[in-house]
């Protein structure tokens, strides 16, 4: 059973560095998390490495690692420690030519709470992840662990109305969003104003419309690590949202910064009863949602 109340944390970093210091820094900011106080702490995605999907290198297949090896040791033994629920996405190698992009969520216990795998894998410029990421096949889920039950998206999934409200539908209080998402520096004069705003709407626009509270954890820095081109430069910017895209907490575009907000079960309750959208969805009209297109000839 959920507590009426429990904090939760998303960690915003540069990870443009290589595992194993990502990997320290990593543990060392879920315990300071924990230590202010957070009960379900995020990493952003693909926390062990820079952002390698900038290119299409087969080399880069040697940063993915099997399930419950260094990553599950890791921060299982850092979950039972300090009690509470982590979230930790990594490059998943599940056998031979076939790799995720994928998160465990941790439980209080050290004991895995769950699995999550992408569901939608992106292919445009510097964010080559067709490349290297089978889709995810596990579905969209609903965690129970024991501070709340959460939900795990991942970055690209953000963008998809349908995964935020398949993953309420089973229960979820929280949707998380672990992410590496940027700007192309020759972009951001033009464009950068409204794709930044783009995803805070949203993924605001999911809190309102499925009554959750929304946290995005994402990176920071200029990645140019690929001669001749201009690298990204993630915008950091992390947040929480509350069951009415409220924002109760937003980082910076340039720090690391851990933040904490607070998730009341009984506000969430009462937003729903005096928005009940869950009740009034026409699920009998809405079939077509299952295909690709919906073409109507005149």
């Amino acid at each position: 059973m959920s507590k009426k109340k429990y904090k939760i944390a998303v960690i915003q970093l540069n990870l443009n560095d290589v595992a194993e210091n990502n990997l320290k820094k990593c543990m060392s900011w879920v315990r300071d998390a924990a230590n202010q106080g957070a009960e379900v702490i995020s990493l952003p995605e693909l926390y062990s490495s820079h952002y390698f999907c900038q290119s299409e290198d087969v080399d880069n297949f040697a940063l993915a690692e099997p399930l419950y090896s260094t990553s599950f040791i890791a921060f299982s033994a850092l979950a039972k420690e300090l009690g509470v629920v982590i979230i930790v996405p990594f490059f998943e190698k599940r056998m031979a030519g076939i790799y995720h992009n994928s998160a465990y969520i941790i439980d209080t216990d050290g004991s895995e709470a769950g699995l999550y795998r992408k569901m939608h894998i992106p292919d445009d410029p510097h964010f080559y992840e067709k490349f290297y990421f089978t889709p995810g096949d596990l579905g969209f889920k609903t965690i129970p662990t024991q501070k709340g039950k959460i939900g795990t998206l991942i970055c690209w999934d953000q963008w998809y109305p349908e995964a935020a409200r398949l993953t309420a539908l089973k229960g979820a209080e929280v949707l998380f969003y672990p992410t590496a998402i940027g700007w192309h520096p020759q972009e951001k004069e033009q464009y950068g104003e409204n794709q930044h705003g783009a995803w805070m709407s949203v993924m605001k626009g999911h809190a309102v419309a499925n009554g959750v509270y929304v946290a995005a954890a994402n990176r920071i820095g200029l990645e140019q690590y690929i001669e001749g081109t201009a690298g990204i430069q993630f915008w950091g910017s992390s947040f929480i949202a509350g069951p009415q895209g409220e924002i109760l907490a937003q980082a910076s575009h340039d720090k690391e910064e851990i933040l904490i907000a607070e998730v009341d079960l009984d506000l969430q309750e009462n937003v729903r009863q005096n928005w009940p959208f869950f009740r009034d969805r026409r699920i009998d009209a809405f079939g077509d949602i299952t295909k690709r297109a919906i073409d109507q000839l005149f």
